[in-house]
């Protein structure tokens, strides 16, 4: 039998018909390759980044149904208007994809700054809350809805030298959780993806080896199933959080990692 080629998206239709999502960090990796899912499931989508450049270069591609936006995501007020954006511009909103982040150069605890720190916890713990705390009104006076935030097999296996990092992301799991409690009143699901090495431009950043192709091979070592996570990978499971599939899923941890938690 022919396998499946991994960096491929399979054809795709409806899934996701009627819905309004936000998906931040849209403009490149995960969040661009979300965003092609959401709109290819019949979507309207908020394509939202800190670089419009970005966001409107994924747009390009997508046609009438995306809508790019600047928003900083550890800058209420910029949240706030984001969602005031969704309604405006979607006429609604449904889902929101919270997956902007940030990586952290490998170093040891002490050469990391407070700064450094601060924009870390800023970006990928705050700006989860923020993104959460704006959408949830809005999703609740729909009915509920589905919030999903991406996490990292980071929080669950941690690796040397990146304590900011496993600390924003296993406080994105807990919020999930504690976010899954909380809302399930009003009919909204909360959950987290934990991605493993993902072949996107974020993975450089993070300097475990000289090089990105370096980089790759040498976390693919550590995945039992062998393969290089695509965005496309991490889209495919949004894409089912996001759907009426999953309309009794709220609190999962759902890890997207070729087994590295194994």
């Amino acid at each position: 039998m022919q396998q499946p080629d991994p960096g491929r998206a399979p054809t795709t239709g409806g899934r996701l018909d009627g819905k309004a999502a936000i998906i931040t960090g849209a403009g490149s990796g995960i969040g661009a390759g979300s965003a092609r899912r959401f709109v290819a499931e019949g979507a309207r989508v908020l394509v939202a980044d800190i670089n419009r450049a970005h966001a409107e270069r994924t747009c390009a591609e997508l046609g009438e149904r995306a809508v790019p936006w600047q928003v900083d995501v550890s800058d209420e007020a910029a949240v706030d208007a984001m969602v005031q954006a969704a309604l405006d511009e979607l006429g609604g909103l449904d889902v929101l994809f919270s997956n902007a982040g940030i990586a952290e150069s490998i170093k040891p605890l002490s050469k990391i700054s407070a700064a450094e720190w601060d924009r870390v916890i800023d970006v990928n713990l705050k700006g989860f809350f923020l993104c959460a705390r704006a959408a949830a009104p809005v999703l609740r006076e729909r009915g509920g809805g589905s919030i999903i935030v991406t996490g990292s097999i980071a929080a669950r296996r941690p690796r040397s030298g990146m304590a900011a990092y496993v600390a924003s992301k296993s406080g994105v799991i807990g919020l999930t959780r504690g976010l899954a409690i909380e809302l399930a009143p009003d009919h909204t699901r909360v959950n987290v993806i934990n991605p493993g090495p993902a072949q996107t431009p974020m993975l450089g950043e993070f300097g475990f080896a000289d090089d990105e192709a370096e980089t790759l091979r040498a976390l693919r070592a550590g995945l039992p199933l062998g393969n290089a996570i695509q965005p496309d990978d991490i889209a495919a499971a949004a894409v089912y959080l996001a759907s009426d599939e999953s309309r009794n899923v709220t609190g999962l941890v759902m890890n997207v990692d070729g087994g590295r938690d194994l």
